[in-house]
C-alpha cells in the first residue's frame, strides 16, 4: 500500500514571512498551502497529484501569488514532460513570422491574402483595421491591473464556472492536464447571454463592454472575408450564429523562474469557428505550429492577432487550417497579457458539416457531419494536449 507523507501547514515558502513588504504580507493570511514540503514528498516519495493541485486550487492564490510569495523554484506539478517543452532552436534556420496583413487595403487583395495565410499557417496579423489601440490598450492595462491586484481581492473572483459573471482560475483543464502551466486567466462568457456585471471586475468592466462591441464588427468583417475567399456566401458563419457565442479569456503570464521546467500554455488547438486575440507588448511567447518548426508571434503595435479554429477547417473541407499554437513561459520581468475571444455557435443542438460548395467530385467531404454539443463535450473534457478533434469526424476514422 503506498504511504504519502503529510503534507506540513506552510503558507508560502520564503525566509521570514514579516520581511515582505506591506503589499505582500496578506499573503500571510491566504488559505494554507505548502510548496517546499511538497517539492520534498515529489521527489523523494512521489505524491498524490490530484490532492496537491486541490489544495493548490482551493487556496486561491494563483500562479501570481506564487510570484507574490517570492518562490525561487517552481512547485513540482508545473513541471511539464519533455514533449511539452520547446527544444533547442535549430542553428542556421531563418526565424519564421506570422504575416501582417493591412486590412484597408483593396477588398480582392485582402481577401487573397487571408485565404493564403487561413490555408496554409492558419494565423495572421491584422493592422488598419476598425478597433481604435487606444481601446486596446484600455482593455488589456485594465486586465492586468486586475491581476496584480492583491491576492485577497482577485479570491472573490477564483472558481471555475463560468457562467457566474467572471471565473478567475488557474488553467481551465488543471485537474485533467499531466502537469499545470504558468499563467493565470479571467474568463468571462459574454454572449448568448449578458454576464452579470457585478460579478465582474470593476476596473476591467467597462472596457470589456466595449470591448466585445468593437470585436464583434470585426469579427463579422473577417468571417465575411473567409466566406468570400472559400466561394461561399458572405454571411453563411452569420447566419449559422457564429457571432452570437463569444467567450474572453485572458492570460496573465508572469516571469516564471524556472521556465526551461513549464510553459504558458501548452501546444493545442482552439475548439471554435475563430479566434481575435490582442496582446501587450512582451512580445516573443506565442509560436505557431509550422511544419516541424515554429513560428513567432511578434507583439506589433496596434495589431490584432487572427486564428482559424478545428470548427472552421472542418466546415472548409481542410481549406482553412486551425493549427497547433503555444505560449512559452515567460522568463522576463514583465507579464505578458493577453485577451482572446472565441467564437462559437449560439445553436448548441446544431449540426454541422463542410459546406457544400466547397465538396466536389475532385475533393470529396472529408468529415462527417457532427452535432455542436457532442463536439465540445468532447473538447472539454480532455486537456490541452495538441490533440485535435478533426480527426474524430473524418469519415475515414473507425472510431466514429
Amino acid at each position: 500500500m503506498a504511504i504519502h507523507t503529510p503534507i506540513p501547514n506552510i503558507i508560502i515558502p520564503v525566509a521570514s514571512l514579516n520581511s515582505l513588504p506591506p503589499s505582500r504580507r496578506h499573503l500571510r493570511r491566504i488559505t494554507t498551502f505548502s510548496i517546499t514540503s511538497m517539492a520534498s514528498a515529489a521527489s523523494e516519495h512521489g505524491y498524490d497529484r490530484l490532492s496537491i493541485v486541490k489544495q493548490f486550487d482551493e487556496s486561491k492564490i494563483g500562479v501570481k501569488g506564487l510570484v507574490d510569495s517570492g518562490v525561487t523554484t517552481i512547485p513540482s506539478f508545473f513541471h511539464q514532460p519533455p514533449e511539452n517543452l520547446p527544444g533547442p532552436k535549430p542553428k542556421n534556420r531563418p526565424k519564421l513570422t506570422v504575416p501582417v496583413i493591412d486590412l484597408s487595403a483593396e477588398r480582392s487583395a485582402v481577401v487573397e491574402e487571408i485565404r493564403r495565410s487561413a490555408s496554409t499557417l492558419g494565423f495572421f496579423q491584422i493592422v488598419n483595421h476598425s478597433i481604435p489601440t487606444t481601446l486596446i490598450d484600455s482593455v488589456l492595462n485594465g486586465l492586468k491591473s486586475f491581476f496584480e491586484q492583491p491576492t485577497e481581492y482577485k479570491m472573490e473572483f477564483y472558481h471555475r464556472e463560468i457562467g457566474k459573471g467572471a471565473a478567475y482560475s488557474t488553467n481551465f483543464d488543471l485537474y485533467q492536464s499531466k502537469a499545470a502551466s504558468w499563467r493565470d486567466t479571467l474568463q468571462v462568457r459574454m454572449a448568448p447571454t449578458e454576464p452579470s456585471w457585478d460579478a465582474v471586475p470593476e476596473m476591467c468592466r467597462g472596457t470589456l463592454k466595449d470591448w466585445d462591441t468593437a470585436v464583434v464588427g470585426l469579427a463579422e468583417e473577417l468571417m465575411s472575408i473567409l466566406c468570400e475567399g472559400l466561394g461561399v456566401k458572405n454571411d453563411r458563419l452569420k447566419e449559422l450564429s457564429f457571432l452570437e457565442a463569444r467567450v474572453d479569456a485572458a492570460h496573465y503570464y508572469p516571469r516564471c523562474p524556472q521556465p526551461d521546467l513549464t510553459v504558458g500554455l501548452t501546444s493545442h488547438t482552439d475548439p471554435g469557428v475563430l479566434t481575435v486575440l490582442v496582446q501587450n507588448e512582451v512580445g516573443g511567447l506565442l509560436q505557431v505550429k509550422s511544419g516541424d518548426d515554429w513560428a513567432d508571434v511578434e507583439a506589433v503595435p496596434g495589431a490584432i492577432v487572427i486564428n482559424i479554429g478545428d470548427l472552421l477547417q472542418m466546415m472548409s473541407n481542410d481549406e482553412y487550417k486551425s493549427v497547433e499554437h503555444r505560449v512559452l513561459a515567460n522568463p522576463m520581468e514583465g507579464a505578458r497579457v493577453s485577451l482572446a475571444v472565441f467564437f462559437n455557435p449560439s445553436n448548441r443542438d446544431g449540426v454541422y458539416g463542410p459546406f457544400p460548395e466547397v465538396i466536389s467530385a475532385e475533393k470529396p467531404a472529408v468529415y462527417k457531419e457532427f452535432s455542436y454539443a457532442d463536439y465540445i463535450g468532447r473538447f472539454f473534457r480532455k486537456e490541452l494536449d495538441g490533440k485535435t478533434l478533426t480527426n474524430f469526424y473524418k469519415i475515414d476514422n473507425k472510431t466514429g
